[in-house]
């Protein structure tokens, strides 16, 4: 078996459409599931709608987690001389940057939603949702972390 067979760009490419594409399906529902949240808190009290976006830029960030990986993984991909070592671990890093972005999306707005509508009652809420929406980012950050770090492990690899 060969260690740099000619498929084994399809992994890294695996990686890649995963990481992008599972961060943002989460950013994305992050995103709508506050936002509607956000619409029905304008239509009682419409000046707090600016402090009120908070859970939609946290989604947002986390879209940039994946956008990040993604790059980084790209530009690792050389399909002359690519190990499949290389394709699974960069197939894993574009996995776990993806499913922590998709759980984070899903985190922050359900929060976001939630926390927005009791804000428009009690103004106290605030403070405890940036705080359930920082650790909800924090879990996305894990992820690129985590991605990071295996992608560094498949830099200088040389086995082709």
């Amino acid at each position: 078996m060969s260690l740099c067979p000619p498929y084994a760009p399809f992994f890294g490419f695996a990686g890649v459409a995963s990481a992008m594409v599972l961060s943002t399906v989460g950013a994305a529902f992050g995103t709508a599931k506050a936002g509607i949240g956000i619409a029905g808190l304008g239509t009682f009290k419409p000046e707090l709608i600016m402090k009120s976006l908070i859970p939609v830029v946290m989604s947002g960030i986390i879209a940039v987690y994946g956008l990040v990986v993604s790059v980084l993984i790209s530009s690792a991909l050389t399909p002359a001389s690519y190990p499949l070592v290389a394709g699974f671990v960069h197939l894993a890093a574009g996995l776990a940057c993806g499913f922590t972005g998709l759980t984070a999306g899903y985190a922050i707005g359900v929060v976001g939603d939630s926390c927005v509508r009791a804000y428009v009652h009690e103004s106290k809420v605030f403070v405890s949702m940036v705080l359930i929406l920082i650790f909800a980012e924090v879990l996305g950050l894990y992820g690129l972390i985590v991605a990071l770090i295996m992608n560094s492990k498949v830099t200088g690899l040389e086995v082709c």
